[in-house]
């Protein structure tokens, strides 16, 4: 629904930031309220691993716009295998995700669409957590956004890293967000998601998550690791 650009300051001063705007031609009331949620709700978070507001505004043609500081990073996930972190390593990196995750619970936040895409992690090894587009404010009316203005009303998640009550349509709270660390952190120790099948449907993915048990992590690695001797891989 967003269109994102790069910019970079240039008058007393050099800075890169990321610019924000509605995407041309879907700025139905829908979209403007929810951008308007995510701009508001990134006002209210000051954390060292979440993405940081600088600005925000309206350009003439009515088109609301938020400015961020500008991340040069890549996933998570990308960035553990392309260093070939240990495990330790990668756990350390996750804590620190965690870190920034509670800090927005305790502010009541729920981010609602943590993936490994939505985290960064810089050349110097700090993940940063990004895109609060679908989050979901606890106590809307502390940051001055009516309880009515707040409300969900339409479903919007990542099948891949959606917890059950969100794949059910069921309240969102901050043990969504929970669910969806687990996943990540299974990917990050085993290069493989937690689920046996790929579904291509809802209900295909409501079966996979809530009715089917994953494999123990443990039990993926022996197998892979028994795999690599086999084929004399290393």
């Amino acid at each position: 629904m967003g269109e994102v650009y790069l910019a970079r300051r240039e008058q007393e001063f050099q800075k890169q930031v990321a610019i924000k705007l509605v995407r041309q031609g879907v700025s139905n009331p829908e979209t403007i309220r929810r951008f308007l949620i995510e701009r508001q709700t990134l006002a209210s978070l000051n954390h060292p691993n979440i993405v940081r507001l600088i600005d925000g505004g309206t350009t003439a043609e009515a088109v609301p716009y938020l400015v961020v500081e500008y991340v040069e990073g890549v996933p998570i996930d990308v960035y553990c295998d392309r260093e070939q972190l240990s495990i330790a390593r990668r756990l350390g990196l996750f804590l620190e995700v965690c870190d920034a995750v509670a800090y927005a619970h305790r502010s009541l936040v729920v981010h609602c669409d943590l993936k490994p895409g939505n985290i960064l992690v810089t050349a110097s090894g700090e993940p940063m957590l990004l895109d609060f587009g679908i989050a979901k404010l606890l106590d809307p009316m502390a940051l001055g956004i009516t309880e009515e203005a707040a409300r969900t009303r339409h479903r919007a998640f990542t099948m891949e890293f959606a917890s059950p009550e969100q794949l059910r349509g069921e309240p969102v709270t901050t043990s969504s967000d929970i669910y969806a660390l687990g996943v990540i952190l299974y990917g990050l120790l085993t290069g493989r998601m937690p689920y046996r099948s790929t579904p291509d449907s809802l209900a295909g993915w409501i079966r996979a998550v809530c009715q089917e048990d994953p494999e123990a992590p443990s039990t993926v690695a022996e197998r892979d690791d028994a795999g690599a001797r086999r084929t004399g891989r290393q």
